[in-house]
C-alpha cells in the first residue's frame, strides 16, 4: 500500500517527505521498569496530505505527536521535520514549521481570543504589536468567528469556538504541518461538520500538510488522505482509508468493520466520499 491520495485531497500531495521517522523506540521508565511503546518504527508524512493515526489504546498515537513537536525525544532512531532533526530545532524554529491544535483547546484562560491567537507570534517578539494584532485578526477571521469575537474570554465560548480559535492560533505562524490531536473530540454531530469542513477547506487553501490522531470515524473519512495503523508497537499498515480496512488484523476489523465502522464507510460503500 502507498500514499496514492484519495479525492479528498484539494492539495496536491507530493514525493517531498514532511515528517520522516525511521527506527523510532519511545521507551518510558527506567531499568527494570523500563518498557518501551513504539520499536524500529517507521512513518513518512508527504507534503499536501493529511494522514490520520489510528491505533488501539496505549499505541503512542499523540506520543508520536510530541516526538514531531520535540517535546518528546526518542531513546533510538530519528524525527526528521523537513529534512531536519527535530532535536536540533529550537522551540521558536519548532513553533514556525509546526501547528498544533490540542484536543481540549487549550487555551489560556486569561486571554481574550485575540490574545490567544496571536501569542505564538507575540512571543516571538520581532514584530509591533499592530502586525501581530492585525495577523491574529485575519486568522480570526479565516477560521470563521467575527472581529466582534475577538474580545470575548474562553469562557464565554462554546465547543465550537473554542476549536476554531485554538485552529486560529495553530496557525499564526502559517506553519507548513499542522498536528491535530483529537480536533473534532466534544463537539455535536452538527459542529463536528462544520469543523471537518473548515479543516477540508483551509487544507486546500493553504496547501497544508496534516497529521491527525483521531477516533471519530467520520472525521477520518471526511478527511483523510491517507491512514496509518499502530499496532504491536509500530505503523503495520498505511495507505488510503478503503485500502487499510482490507488489511487482515484484528484492531482493524473491530475499529472499521464494527457498527460504528460500517455506518462511517456507508457513503464509501455507495461509490463516492462523504463532502
Amino acid at each position: 500500500m502507498d500514499k496514492t491520495a484519495s479525492p479528498l485531497s484539494n492539495a496536491a500531495s507530493s514525493d517531498e517527505k514532511v515528517v520522516d521517522i525511521r527506527k523510532l523506540w519511545t521507551v518510558f521508565g527506567q531499568g527494570e521498569r523500563a518498557f518501551a511503546i513504539h520499536q524500529d518504527l517507521d512513518m513518512a508524512v508527504y507534503r499536501g496530505e493529511i494522514l490520520t493515526l489510528v491505533g488501539g489504546s496505549g499505541t503512542g498515537k499523540s506520543v508520536l505527536l510530541r516526538q514531531m513537536l520535540g517535546l518528546l525525544q526518542p531513546a533510538k532512531g530519528e524525527v526528521l521535520i523537513m529534512g531536519q532533526p527535530v532535536r536540533e530545532l529550537s522551540l521558536r524554529g519548532a513553533a514556525s514549521r509546526i501547528g498544533m491544535l490540542f484536543q481540549q483547546g487549550a487555551l489560556f484562560s486569561a486571554f481574550n481570543v485575540l490574545e490567544n491567537i496571536a501569542f505564538p507570534l507575540s512571543e516571538q517578539g520581532t514584530l509591533p504589536k499592530d502586525v501581530v494584532r492585525d495577523a491574529a485578526m485575519v486568522k480570526l477571521q479565516m477560521v470563521g468567528l467575527k472581529p466582534e469575537h475577538a474580545t470575548r474570554m474562553p469562557s464565554d465560548l462554546s465547543g465550537g469556538m473554542i476549536k476554531r480559535v485554538a485552529l486560529a492560533r495553530s496557525l499564526i505562524m502559517d506553519p507548513p504541518l499542522l498536528l491535530l490531536d483529537e480536533p473534532t473530540a466534544g463537539l455535536d454531530p452538527n459542529s463536528s461538520d462544520e469543523f471537518c469542513d473548515l479543516l477540508k477547506d483551509l487544507h486546500g487553501e493553504l496547501g497544508l500538510t496534516v497529521v491527525m490522531v483521531t477516533h471519530d470515524l467520520d472525521t477520518l473519512f471526511a478527511l483523510s488522505t491517507r491512514v496509518a495503523v499502530l499496532a504491536e508497537k509500530k505503523v503495520i499498515v498505511s495507505g488510503t482509508p478503503a485500502e487499510v480496512v482490507q488489511f487482515k488484523h484484528p484492531f482493524i476489523e473491530h475499529f472499521f468493520l464494527g457498527e460504528r465502522g460500517r455506518r462511517a464507510m456507508a457513503p464509501m460503500a455507495l461509490g463516492g466520499v462523504k463532502e
